[in-house]
Formats: C-alpha cells, sequence, structure tokens
C-alpha cells in the first residue's frame, strides 16, 4: 500500500506545482489588464474635466493653422481631399481612428507581457506617463481638432462610418478640445518603438515602423488632427520614455 500511495501523492503534489503558477499568471495579467484600463479611462475622464470654451478652443486651433502656414506645413485639406478621391478609403480611415489606438496599443502591451516580460513595465509606464502628460496639456491649452475650428475641414468619421462623434454619449466620455498632443499618435510611436527594438523578424520591424504613419494620415485625413498636435504627441512620447527609463538615484 505504501508503494502505491507515494506516486499517487507525488502526482498530486506536481498537478499542484502546476497549476498554481499558472493561476498566478494570469491573476498578474488580469491586475495589469485592469490597471491599463482604468488608466485609459481616468486619462479619458480627466480630460472632460479639461473641457474649456469653444471659444478659447477654437482660437488655439487657429493659432495652430497660423504656425503650420508661417512654416509651410498646412497640408491637412490636401490630404482629406485626398482621401476623398479615393473610394471606400474615407470609411476605412474612419473605422481606423476608433479602433486601431485602443486595439493595437493593447495587443502590444498582450505581446510584450507574454514574450518579452521585463520590457512590459516599460510599455506600461511610459503610457501612463504619455497620458498624465497629455491630460496637464489639454488643460492649459485647450484646441479644436481641425474638425471643429471651421477651417475648412470636415469629420469623415462622422460622415462616412456609423460613429458619431459629436453625439451626446461620446461627449460624456471625452473632452472635443483636446487635440494638442496627439495621444493617437504618442500610443503609436510608444507601442512601434517597443516591437521595433523587441521583435526579430524584419518584417515585422518594418511594420512597427510603418504604423505611426498610418496613424498619421488616419488622423490628420479624418479632420481629427493638425499635424501640429501630431508633432506634440510624438514628443510627449519621446518625454514620457525618457522619464520611465532615467537612472534612478540610489540611497
Amino acid at each position: 500500500m505504501v508503494e502505491i500511495a507515494l506516486p499517487l501523492h507525488a502526482r498530486q503534489v506536481a498537478r499542484r506545482s502546476v497549476s498554481l503558477p499558472s493561476i498566478r499568471s494570469a491573476n498578474r495579467w488580469t491586475t495589469e489588464l485592469l490597471l491599463i484600463v482604468a488608466a485609459y479611462f481616468a486619462s479619458e475622464l480627466s480630460r472632460g474635466f479639461a473641457d474649456s470654451s469653444a471659444a478659447t478652443a477654437i482660437g488655439h486651433a487657429h493659432d495652430v493653422v497660423g504656425i503650420e502656414k508661417h512654416v509651410g506645413l498646412f497640408h491637412e485639406a490636401g490630404l482629406q481631399s485626398f482621401a476623398h478621391s479615393v473610394p471606400g478609403l474615407s470609411a476605412l480611415l474612419g473605422y481606423s481612428y476608433v479602433s486601431l489606438h485602443m486595439v493595437v496599443t493593447v495587443g502590444v502591451l498582450a505581446w510584450a507581457y507574454r514574450y518579452h516580460r521585463k520590457a512590459f513595465p516599460l510599455l506600461r509606464n511610459a503610457l501612463i506617463v504619455a497620458s498624465t502628460i497629455a491630460v496637464f496639456v489639454y488643460w492649459i491649452f485647450p484646441t479644436a481638432p481641425p474638425r471643429l475650428a471651421h477651417v475648412g475641414i470636415a469629420d469623415t468619421v462622422s460622415s462616412a462610418t456609423s460613429v458619431n462623434l459629436s453625439s451626446n454619449a461620446l461627449a460624456s466620455f471625452y473632452n472635443p478640445f483636446a487635440a494638442v498632443p496627439s495621444m493617437h499618435i504618442g500610443f503609436a510611436v510608444l507601442a512601434a518603438a517597443t516591437v521595433g527594438m523587441l521583435a526579430r523578424r524584419r518584417l515585422v520591424k518594418v511594420i512597427a515602423a510603418a504604423y505611426p504613419v498610418f496613424v498619421l494620415f488616419v488622423i490628420v485625413a479624418t479632420g481629427n488632427h493638425f499635424l501640429f498636435d501630431a508633432a506634440a504627441g510624438a514628443a510627449v512620447a519621446v518625454v514620457a520614455m525618457a522619464l520611465v527609463r532615467a537612472p534612478r538615484p540610489s540611497r
């Protein structure tokens, strides 16, 4: 009886030793996911608290247009006209605008957590820091997007897709005058940089490098951001990554 009982006990212990790490891993992943989702919605709600008058936000948007014209970069209307000229492109860009920001970011976070666990906290913290910086800028420099700035640029997301950016349901969750910086670009830069540094296949690196460029076309052609906004978003991403990578003083 002893010779039979010991192996059975050993198998039970082995089964418990295999299941416990997987449970811990699942709990860690759930915690991380909840933290990221909570940080994202906190950022979106904070943008709402940073709301300001339409006149001030539109005035800042015209200031942005003035800067772009001064340096010869006011090409938003031309990019939107090109998108309109290609059948089906406006709808593709519209759905990309409302989906890629979260889908790709969460996908890259999951990939980093699964295959590059040591790099995951860096990306997670950079996204949180970047969002915090952005909310502060939204508060001190509220800016209307091109589609609301009365500069001859339309809202193609609402017209070409089933998503109405001006609906009361969406307006209760975000501040429409939070265009500078563009965190679509900020998150895209952080996600692309992470994949570019960690991926082994050249094709994956090329796709990662092209992703922020595609996002830039999406946000400009849909009338949601100026090129200035995109540059500000990229700058916020760089600053956030630098802050989370900065060496901490030892005690």
